[in-house]
């Protein structure tokens, strides 16, 4: 068998798991969305599917690990075939976490939908949903940059998690003030917190995406640093 005929086969295996990778992507994506809207509407019907999505994303990642496992065993990567798999076996943990993020705020609006909190009450939702608004445009870039490995893309998506950050400093005073001015709110608001909370960490694991771009692509890992440096490395 001939080496280029080894590099092809190496190359399909490598596109079949990146497929699926993007397949989980979208599908989390769908998730943290559903489960937005799912507190928008104080929709426990629309909670319940996102929770139910949950198992197909775990399962998912077992797959693709398992598929990556078995690439390693029969190939033998070079060193950087080796540093591209295992930035995709980090890929998919980061979308798995975002699927267990989703899936917390569908249970928290179970929780607040049983506990008789409706839209009726005066609480920001509005803002937690322009918060996962970025968080998913995000996360959505994040995947876009790992299809196309756009190491530019993914700079923008690190840029963009100081706006997500600032977005939920915000909403969290605006919630210690809604708790402040009526105490019955302080328990729905509280709740909310962890969805905002939750949200924010979407926005964190789209970073961490972006970063694996960029160590797939320029082999400099890049967490822990600065923009300017991230930038430096991207360049």
């Amino acid at each position: 068998m001939t080496e280029k005929h080894l590099s092809s086969q190496f190359d399909a295996e490598l596109s079949a798991v990146s497929t699926r990778v993007l397949e989980m992507g979208g599908m989390v994506e769908a998730q943290v969305a559903q489960a937005v809207h799912a507190l928008a509407n104080f929709s426990t019907e629309v909670a319940q599917q996102v929770i139910a999505t949950e198992e197909k994303v775990n399962q998912l990642e077992v797959d693709i690990d398992r598929d990556l496992s078995a690439i390693i065993a029969r190939r033998q990567p070079t060193a950087r075939d080796l540093r591209l798999l295992i930035a995709i076996s980090k890929t998919t943990g980061n979308l798995e976490r975002v699927g267990d993020e989703a899936a917390r705020i569908a249970r928290t609006v179970q929780h607040l939908v049983s506990t008789g909190v409706s839209s009726r009450m005066r609480l920001p939702v509005s803002d937690v949903s322009f918060e996962a608004g970025l968080a998913t445009t995000s996360l959505r870039r994040a995947l876009d940059a790992f299809a196309r490995l756009d190491v530019n893309q993914a700079l923008q998506v690190i840029k963009q998690d100081n706006e997500i950050d600032a977005e939920f400093d915000g909403l969290l005073r605006k919630l210690i003030t809604y708790m402040m001015e009526d105490p019955r709110t302080i328990s729905a608001s509280i709740d909310l917190v962890f969805v905002a909370k939750a949200i924010e960490r979407v926005g964190d694991h789209a970073k961490n995406l972006a970063e694996q771009i960029i160590y797939i692509v320029k082999g400099t890992d890049v967490r822990h640093n600065s923009v300017d440096v991230i930038e430096s490395a991207v360049k």
